[in-house]
Order: C-alpha cells, then structure tokens, then sequence
C-alpha cells in the first residue's frame, strides 16, 4: 500500500510541477503569445491583463503576474522534493484556490478567458479553468496520499 502512495505521490507532483513550469517558464519551444508568466512583455500576459483591466486595478499587471509565478516554482520546488511534498501540495492548493476563485467571478476574469488582448478575440472554451480545476483537485489528493514519514 506504501508503494502504490508513493507512486501516486510521484505521479501527481510530477503532473504538478510539468504544468507550473509550462505556465511560468515555459520550456517547450513556441509558447502561445501571453501565456508565460515570467517571459511576457509587461501588459501582455492574457489573464492578468484582464484580470487588471476589468478591476481597474494595474497593480495585477504586472506585479501580481510576477509573484504568482515565483509562488508557482516555489511549489514546483517544494513538490519536487519527497520531504517537501506536502507544504508543496499545501502551497500549491492555495495559489490553484485562488485562481479557480478568480474564474469563478465574471465580472473579473470568467470560466471562458480570451484568447488575445485584441477586441473582439474569441475565448478558450474553458480550458484554463477546468486545468486550475484538475491541478486543484490533483494538489488536494497529493496532500491526501503522499506517505508520511514513519
């Protein structure tokens, strides 16, 4: 049974740290314009974007696109490491809870985030929001499984 949790364990840190490298860093090569946390021009990272003109608030943009990144890899770090894992999965579920939570607002950025900062862009069909949801539901399960230390 330890071994099956500490498969488990693997494979959702695993599942975790891929996608908040791809969101922050981005290591594959193309990555869609205004999707990389760390690397987009100031203004041009798509959910913050919106996120800051629909608030009103400029602070979002770019501060607030930069410390969620730099929460993102440290997760990604402290997930990496077994005697970390569950502060990783903790950290984790709290900036993913944040994010399905600014979904979840309409009138701040929606299920459905635009595609471009041009008007009149189409949107992605959700996909962003139900990725936070599968990583929310994927940190709460690693901090369920991982083994504790005997």
């Amino acid at each position: 049974m330890r071994a099956m949790r500490l498969v488990g364990s693997w494979g959702l840190a695993l599942f975790l740290i891929f996608m908040f490298l791809q969101a922050t860093i981005h290591p594959l090569p193309n990555p869609p314009e205004g999707s990389v946390k760390l690397f987009d021009p100031p203004g041009q990272n798509i959910v913050f974007a919106t996120i800051a003109a629909n608030t009103q608030i400029p602070l979002f943009e770019p501060t607030g696109r930069v410390v969620v990144a730099i929460a993102e890899l440290l997760a990604a770090l402290l997930l990496l490491l077994p005697m970390t894992r569950r502060t990783g999965a903790g950290l984790s579920f709290l900036v993913l809870a944040g994010a399905v939570a600014f979904h979840m607002m309409p009138d701040i950025l929606g299920r459905e985030v635009p595609t471009s900062l041009a008007a009149g862009a189409g949107t992605d069909g959700g996909q962003l929001f139900a990725l936070a949801i599968a990583m929310l539901a994927a940190s709460m399960l690693l901090f369920v499984i991982h083994p504790r230390k005997r």
